[in-house]
């Protein structure tokens, strides 16, 4: 018997979660990633599950409950990642004792980022096992085995969402017998050789995680995820995750090899497709990470002049390419059914209380360094008022290094108004823009911080954040 319901791949993370077992998961929200916490909210019973301040805060509370013997989940955008590689890089090294699953949504195209960095890398650079799901029924899937291999080789494993996959409904069967999973928990004993990586312990991590790492390249070549689909063999392509979806659609006849269980890299298992084919292009979303590879193992693959690896795949890309090398397909170019209608761009909403405060900033002719959050559209019209926005809590170190050249002294002997500021969200303050003021304070600076604060992280959803007063009285509470 079979159950199947329609979920989306952010909503089949939280499903699997449940069913593997999962007993702890904690994550910051960003797009395309936000929903998987919000339905893992609806197995609360069985899953202890909550909104962190920040990715490295959401890592470290994972990475203790592994340790403790407890499979763990997190949650986050891509770059979010990046926020949380510190305790990632090391735990890659302890190694995990409960299973341990990060979920990392990449964002091609930049629908809502300020990158589109590929983060399939940082699973290479960390050594550590990568799954990406071409659709719901698979994020169903890959979370429950990403949890066994994860306990069987201790060792994190990453699967990497992208927005097409983490926003797009598929029905998966999540079985008639579904139910938090009865895992038990792994013992905790005390081992500080494994708890503690100083470095006369580091050291030989370093070398064990180098040999874990030629036997998750065994389970890749034999993994269930990682088939080929045989076809007409003038032909042979190398995909993963949504882009082969797009494949089927462009090239049905040909033969396939799909790649769901990508790193480390199942070599074997490539060399004898490309043994089976005429020739072999690699179809892949963003940079060239399993094409590098192909050709790293003396592969041969076929060149061509369509551009792949920048922005968002779609179809008629591909249709492009199957032009390009069969001759047998008009390309396509995207239809323009906007043409003539003016753009939308997005706005402030109505009554937004940020708008006041930009329109001042404008008016006083400032200098303002912004930050990632809604309020980063007081950079365009009518406002017009902010200079800079990096990443989350960058703008107070941002302001504070344009005071250290004397911008501001520069400016005023230009005429100008020579005013400089930050401006931070409530939610970003928390998130990371804490230690940036710390530090303005400790070297002596003299910088305007505003902090936009409307109590809620808008930008993502509208989730709740520490509430200042609540935290005062906490900490002042004997």
């Amino acid at each position: 018997m079979s159950r199947k319901i329609l979920l989306s791949a952010n909503e089949a993370i939280a499903w699997g979660a449940c069913k593997a077992g999962c007993r702890v998961a904690s994550a910051y929200p960003g797009t395309p990633s936000t929903e998987i916490m919000e339905n893992i909210r609806r197995f609360k019973d069985s899953i202890n599950c909550e909104w962190a301040v920040n990715e490295k805060c959401a890592m470290e509370v994972v990475v203790g409950a592994s340790i403790a013997g407890a499979r763990s989940l997190t949650a986050m955008k891509h770059v979010g990642l990046n926020v949380a590689m510190d305790p990632f890089m090391t735990y890659t090294y302890v190694g995990t004792n409960g299973g341990l699953v990060i979920i990392s949504a990449d964002d091609p195209g930049m629908h809502s980022s300020q990158n589109e960095q590929d983060n399939r890398n940082l699973a290479k650079f960390a050594r550590v096992p990568l799954f990406e799901p071409a659709d719901s029924q698979e994020a169903f899937d890959m979370v429950q085995e990403a949890f066994e291999v994860s306990e069987t080789y201790h060792a994190p494993a990453i699967i990497r969402l992208t927005t097409r996959t983490s926003h797009t409904s598929t029905l998966v069967d999540v079985g008639d017998d579904f139910g938090p999973g009865k895992q038990e928990m792994k013992p905790y004993v005390k081992d500080i050789s494994h708890t503690i990586p100083v470095p006369m312990f580091a050291r030989k991590q370093r070398l064990d995680a180098q040999v874990r790492t030629e036997q998750l390249r065994i389970a890749a070549n034999e993994s269930r995820f990682n088939r080929i689909e045989e076809g007409d063999k003038r032909l042979g392509i190398i995909t993963s995750a949504v882009a082969y979806q797009y494949v089927k659609e462009v090239f049905p006849e040909f033969s396939v090899l799909k790649l769901g269980f990508s790193n480390p890299f199942p070599t074997d298992l490539v060399t004898r497709f490309a043994a089976s084919v005429k020739r072999v292009v690699v179809v892949e979303e963003l940079d060239p990470f399993l094409e590098e590879q192909v050709r790293a193992a003396g592969i041969q693959v076929v060149q061509h002049e369509t551009e792949l690896n920048m922005l968002e795949l779609n179809p008629m890309r591909l249709t492009a390419l199957r032009a390009e090398l069969l001759g047998d397909v008009t390309p396509v170019s995207a239809p323009h059914c906007d043409q003539g209608l003016p753009t939308r761009p997005p706005v402030l909403c109505p009554g937004c209380s940020h708008r006041s405060v930009f329109y001042i900033l404008h008016k006083l002719g400032a200098t303002v360094t912004g930050d990632i959050g809604c309020y980063t559209l007081g950079a365009f019209p009518p406002l017009n008022a902010m200079d800079t926005t990096i990443c989350m809590g960058a703008c107070i170190g941002n302001a504070f290094g344009m005071e250290k050249a004397k911008l501001p002294e520069r400016q005023k002997a230009e005429g100008k108004s020579g005013r400089l500021c930050a401006v931070i969200g409530d939610s970003t303050f928390f998130h990371s823009g804490m230690t940036g003021i710390l530090n303005v304070i400790y070297n002596g600076g003299h910088i305007t911080t505003v902090v936009l604060d409307n109590r809620i992280t808008a930008m993502t959803g509208h989730h709740t954040i520490p509430d200042p007063v609540t935290i005062s009285a906490a900490i002042q509470r004997p």
